[in-house]
C-alpha cells in the first residue's frame, strides 16, 4: 500500500509540473489583454483582442525575457510592418491585405545612410 502511495504521488508531481501555465485575460476598456506564459512563467506572448479577434500591437518573448517578434493586427487580419529579431539580425515584413507585401532583412554589419 506505501509502493501505492509513493507512486501516486510521484505521478501527481510529474502530472502538475507538466500542465502549462494558464493564460491570463485581462479587460481594459472595450480590448482584453492576453498574456501567454511559458512552462516556467516567464511571458511568451502579449497582446489584444477586439470582439475575439486579435488586434493592436502582438509582442513575442524569447525565455530570457528578449523581445523576438512585435507585430500588428486590425480584426484579425495582420497589417503594417512586423519586426522579428533573429540572431542574424532583424527582419522587418510589410504586411498589407494580410498577406506579405514585402520583406527586409537588417544585418549588424548593415550601412544606413544619413542626411
Amino acid at each position: 500500500m506505501k509502493k501505492l502511495v509513493i507512486a501516486v504521488c510521484m505521478l501527481s508531481v510529474s502530472f502538475l509540473q507538466a500542465q502549462d501555465i494558464e493564460p491570463k485575460y485581462e479587460v481594459e476598456g472595450d480590448l482584453v489583454k492576453a498574456t501567454y506564459f511559458y512552462e516556467d512563467g516567464t511571458i511568451k506572448e502579449q497582446g489584444f483582442f477586439k470582439n475575439k479577434k486579435l488586434t493592436g500591437t502582438w509582442t513575442s518573448f524569447d525565455k530570457k525575457g528578449n523581445k523576438v517578434a512585435i507585430g500588428h493586427y486590425e480584426a484579425g487580419k495582420k497589417v503594417g510592418k512586423w519586426f522579428m529579431w533573429k540572431e542574424d539580425g532583424l527582419k522587418e515584413i510589410d504586411f498589407k491585405d494580410n498577406a506579405i507585401a514585402s520583406v527586409q532583412t537588417w544585418k549588424e554589419e548593415t550601412k544606413m545612410a544619413v542626411k
